[in-house]
């Protein structure tokens, strides 16, 4: 049993200097010890975390993004000549920035707060009001929900405006812009007085046809000559209740 066991630690540890005695095979400590892992690499700390308006006014800013916005030069990477209509969901995991990082999370002095106006502006269209979509400005999903928060904070707060211009028109008299539009002119039935529509004036109506309704309906049609009369016989009102009290008195 001893001499199997020497086997199989001469197997594990063919390398190391080991003697044998009454007391088994002994093996130095640093062989068994595990080496530590390496530390985990930590994030740039920003000198404008708590004031981060300050960076986009500093030169640092100014010679490396110039005067457009801080995404005008990303470029997504995607398979394919179409790019998908969503961005990662977030470029830093556990401290490990990914490849190409959105154009937030690759500079660790941009910070998004609701007082940083001048970088909530580059996502905002000034002439609509409305948020630029991830796919646009190509920032992970996780930065661009901060961005419509704060978007949204700083509007509530009065540092960012709602405003939206208004275009006026060139002419305000919209009769001279087109032949079609203009003043429109009084009806002519108004005018003179007759019925809006032809027939709604009394018309005679075809010897054929009161012929034809003649034999459909001899001895059940009463005829009139000439057109209806304006006021025809008002009728008593009487109520159901005074109706069936009448039925029972008239009936024999």
């Amino acid at each position: 049993m001893a001499a199997s066991v020497l086997n199989v630690l001469r197997g594990q540890f063919p390398r190391l200097l080991r003697f044998q005695s009454a007391y088994g095979v002994q093996v130095p400590l640093q062989t068994l010890c595990i080496k530590a892992s390496p530390e985990k690499p930590e994030l740039p700390i920003s000198p404008y975390e708590n004031e981060p308006w300050k960076y986009l006014e500093s030169k640092e800013y100014e010679n490396r993004y110039g005067s457009g916005p801080v995404w005008a030069d990303y470029r997504r990477n995607h398979k394919g000549g179409v790019p998908p209509q969503s961005t990662r969901k977030t470029c830093i995991r556990k401290n490990k920035v990914s490849g190409n990082p959105c154009p937030i999370c690759r500079d660790h002095n941009l910070h998004i707060d609701f007082r940083n106006v001048k970088l909530l502006e580059q996502f905002v269209c000034a002439h609509t009001g409305i948020i630029f979509h991830a796919p646009y400005t190509g920032v992970c999903m996780k930065q661009h929900k901060k961005l419509t928060q704060a978007i949204h904070k700083a509007r509530e707060h009065g540092l960012l405006s709602y405003h939206i211009p208004q275009v006026e028109p060139r002419d305000l008299d919209f009769s001279t812009s087109h032949g079609a539009v203009s003043a429109t002119p009084p009806a002519p039935t108004l005018v003179s007085g007759d019925p809006w529509y032809p027939w709604y004036s009394w018309k005679q109506p075809p010897e054929r046809e009161l012929s034809r309704l003649r034999r459909l309906y001899q001895g059940n049609l009463k005829e009139e000559s000439g057109p209806p009369p304006e006021l025809m016989p008002e009728l008593p009102l009487t109520s159901p209740a005074e109706a069936s009290k009448e039925g029972p008195e008239s009936a024999p």
